[in-house]
């Protein structure tokens, strides 16, 4: 049988918008969203809240997931690298419980609106697939980074170039090639591939999401979409679960 574990990463610290995992969302806290899409799947078996923050880790045991340990506060920074703290995670349950997961969801609490199902699909997406390495979560890029620049000494400079093409920032976007955004919506990886020091692995698979259900929560404004959106259409609602 193959073991699916659930990590909801939330940690305390976010300077775009300070309290954004506790901050109520249509009448619950953010990271109870990312906690009741992994309660609702099928295929999981565990649920874990990865937190620094006591305040988070109460609303997680309330809403459901585990709070085995606390997360490190220096793997809880700004800069903190996810696969950091995923393997410190997988490392600590091997050592105090013997567990060991085949199979790794991550569920991130700033893209909330997730509908029914949708994990098991990614889920299965990535058993379907034995090369595969992990499942990302991508919507139609909302810009063509073909049309960027950066600015070096105050000059222009594009930040892409196609081979034959000499200013593709002058084409027509329709001749540009397709581009796809990652979202937080899902990500799906097999465990070996973070032991190996990646969250990726090198063969991923996209796991297409509508773009108006792309929500991406980092200021106020984002969380107003967030809340338009799960009122017009059928996603995963959290729920306190009764100890």
């Amino acid at each position: 049988m193959t073991e699916v574990l659930a990590i909801i990463p939330a940690r305390g610290g976010s300077k775009g918008l300070p309290g954004k995992n506790v901050r109520p969302l249509a009448g619950h806290p953010l990271v109870s969203y990312s906690i009741a899409a992994g309660l609702q799947a099928k295929l999981v078996n565990r649920v874990i809240c990865s937190t620094d923050d006591d305040e988070i880790a109460e609303i997680a045991l309330r809403y459901g997931a585990e709070i085995p340990f606390m997360r490190p506060s220096e793997l809880a920074q700004d800069e903190s690298p996810d696969i950091d703290a995923f393997q410190h995670l997988l490392e600590e349950l091997k050592t105090r419980e013997n567990y060991r997961p085949d199979i790794i969801v991550q569920l991130r609490p700033t893209s909330p609106v997730r509908q029914p199902g949708q994990v098991d699909t990614g889920i299965e997406l990535l058993l379907n697939n034995p090369e595969t390495d992990s499942v990302r979560g991508v919507t139609p890029a909302p810009a063509t980074p073909y049309k960027m620049w950066r600015i070096n000494d105050d000059i222009l400079n594009p930040l892409l170039t196609i081979d034959g093409v000499p200013e593709p920032f002058n084409m027509p976007r329709q001749a540009l090639p397709e581009v796809w955004w990652q979202t937080g919506t899902l990500d799906i990886m097999r465990a070996s591939v973070i032991e190996s020091g990646s969250m990726t692995g090198s063969e991923i698979r996209p796991f297409i999401v509508d773009p108006e259900h792309a929500v991406d929560i980092d200021h106020i404004e984002s969380f107003i979409r967030a809340e338009r959106v799960i009122s017009s259409i059928e996603c995963v609602l959290p729920s306190i679960i009764e100890s």
